[in-house]
């Protein structure tokens, strides 16, 4: 991949700080204006150059996709790990149009031989375990877990972080939170584990 400008870079690093702290790309005129620019075309123009670089994909709603981050290269030992944004219902948790981009993941967390994406967690229901409101977990894809895992689970195309405790005619899916409304949820084997959450990141910046 060719080097970036450092007007690229500093473009690079401000769409990957949106991304995990506004949960979306920003747009342009967000851009130009992260940027010192005063015309929208010089950020479109920035966009460009990154895209023809490989380093974002522009989306045909107009978007684009962080592919890799190229501020972070140095760093020794790490996988690009997609970010999934807002499940769409009916879609795949992985389907092209959740992902808002790629973070690097040191290998000892995300280890060679699986698959892992990171989901941004809404609410407090699994608190007790140090997963808040606002976080990441990092979670190895797979569709089956062992008692007691924290598991992503899909119930009726809405993505759940909850304890995974399956039994002879049910499956229950148990929060751990300071909050009481959190209460227990029972499904029957019609329900998808997405995957085994690794652990929880506060703040990927």
């Amino acid at each position: 991949m060719k080097d970036l400008t450092s007007k690229e870079l500093q473009a690079l690093r401000h769409i990957r700080n949106s991304i995990v702290h506004q949960a979306r790309t920003p747009s342009v005129r967000e851009l130009m204006q992260a940027l010192g620019y005063k015309s929208p075309r010089s950020a479109q123009d920035v966009l460009s150059q990154l895209a023809e670089k490989g380093v974002i994909k522009k989306l045909p709603s107009g978007a684009f996709q962080l592919l890799r981050d190229s501020a972070d290269q140095a760093r020794a030992q790490t996988v690009d790990v997609p970010v999934i944004g807002t499940v769409a219902a009916g879609k795949p948790i992985l389907a092209e149009e959740n992902v808002e981009g790629f973070i690097p993941i040191s290998t000892r967390l995300a280890r060679a031989g699986g698959k892992y994406f990171l989901l941004r967690v809404q609410g407090d229901s699994m608190d007790k375990v140090g997963i808040n409101d606002g976080d990441f977990v990092l979670v190895r894809e797979q569709p089956t877990a062992e008692p007691g895992q924290q598991v992503v689970a899909l119930i009726d195309d809405e993505a759940t972080v909850k304890s995974f405790h399956p039994g002879r005619e049910a499956v229950v899916l148990k929060p751990h939170s300071n909050n009481a409304k959190h209460q227990p949820i029972v499904v029957d084997r019609d329900f998808q584990i997405q995957g085994v959450v690794v652990t929880a990141i506060q703040n990927l910046a």
